[in-house]
C-alpha cells in the first residue's frame, strides 16, 4: 500500500513532518479514499510518478492554513515579529526569562 516519506517544510525555521507517500496508480485505484484519509487526519498524501516527480494532496481545510500563514509571512517584519512572539512563548514553556 503506501509509504512513508520525510518532507522539510519550511516556515522561518524548519520543521520536518510525516508524510504518507502512494504511487499514482495506487491513488488512482481508491482516489475517495485517499482524499477520506487526507481529509480525516489532516496529513499530506504524497503522489509520485514513476518519473520521480510528484503532487501532494493536503485537504482545504490545511491548504487555507497554508495560504494564511504565507500571506501573513509575506512582510519580512510581520514575519519576524511572529517568531518573536513564537520564541516568547516556547521560552515561557520551558521557564526561561525572555526579554
Amino acid at each position: 500500500m503506501s509509504s512513508s516519506a520525510w518532507v522539510a517544510i519550511a516556515a522561518g525555521e524548519a520543521q520536518i513532518c510525516r508524510m504518507r507517500a502512494m504511487s499514482c496508480f495506487e491513488v488512482s485505484a481508491d482516489l475517495a479514499g485517499a482524499i477520506e484519509r487526507v481529509v480525516a487526519d489532516s496529513t499530506p498524501l504524497a503522489i509520485t510518478l514513476e518519473c520521480g516527480k510528484g503532487a501532494v494532496l493536503v485537504s482545504a481545510s490545511e491548504w487555507a492554513s497554508i495560504e494564511e500563514t504565507l500571506y501573513v509571512l509575506r512582510s519580512p517584519a510581520n514575519a519576524e515579529r511572529l517568531l518573536e512572539a513564537v520564541r516568547g512563548f516556547e521560552a515561557e514553556e520551558e521557564g526561561v526569562a525572555f526579554p
